[in-house]
């Protein structure tokens, strides 16, 4: 799912379902690609990637798993792990942004840039929503999908939006609650617990 705030999508990359493994959109980097196609025209740097390396995976996936530990605390109003955010920070200090001053022939054009490699462009703007992010209010109103074996996360519209896709989970709700009423049961039976959306991996120490 795309279309929530960026730090917000990065997360969705890798929601939990009731049963079996994990879905990780970032598994390997022809999914990243993939991804960072549907978030091009938001994503500085994302526009043109073609390829991308098993780093420039590393890189991304390493900004989502301090994203998901910062965002997890901050929602509980509990501090966020140090080691998060120092990895965040990191992150942009990697791949830092300048405002790039140019003359286009008829007045001064001001762009931001980034240089290094295409993984951490990406990584650095990754990391700097997500910095945003945590300092917004914003994030007092993320809510977690209300569907029985979904973890997506979103800030609402409006006050009573319920599923990350009303399409999706929204219909697929509906349909558990006709069977529970016309079968006794469901495609999840009700009361089961809701799946816990772990963090990613810890990440690997710097070398």
């Amino acid at each position: 799912m795309t279309g929530e705030p960026l730090a917000l999508d990065l997360l969705n990359t890798l929601p939990y379902a009731a049963e079996g493994p994990p879905v990780d959109h970032l598994a390997d980097a022809a999914g990243l690609l993939r991804w960072l196609a549907l978030e091009e025209e938001r994503l500085p740097g994302a526009a043109g990637v073609r390829e991308a390396t098993a780093d420039d995976l590393a890189a991304v996936r390493a900004v989502r798993a301090d994203a998901t530990l910062a965002v997890a605390a901050a929602r509980r109003g509990e501090r966020p792990p140090e080691s998060a955010l120092r990895g965040l920070n990191d992150a942009q200090l990697a791949a830092p942004s300048i405002r790039y001053a140019q003359w286009d022939g008829d007045a001064v054009v001001v762009t931001a840039r980034r240089s290094g490699p295409p993984g951490q462009r990406v990584a650095a703007a990754l990391a700097e929503e997500v910095a945003a992010l945590l300092a917004d209010p914003a994030l007092a109103r993320i809510r977690e999908c209300e569907a029985e074996d979904c973890t997506m996360l979103f800030v609402p519209a409006h006050p009573r939006r319920r599923w990350c896709s009303a399409a999706r989970c929204g219909n697929r709700a509906r349909v558990a609650r006709y069977y529970r009423r016309h079968k006794g049961e469901g495609p999840q039976a009700a009361g089961a617990p809701r799946p816990v959306r772990p963090p990613d991996p810890p990440r690997p120490p710097a070398v």
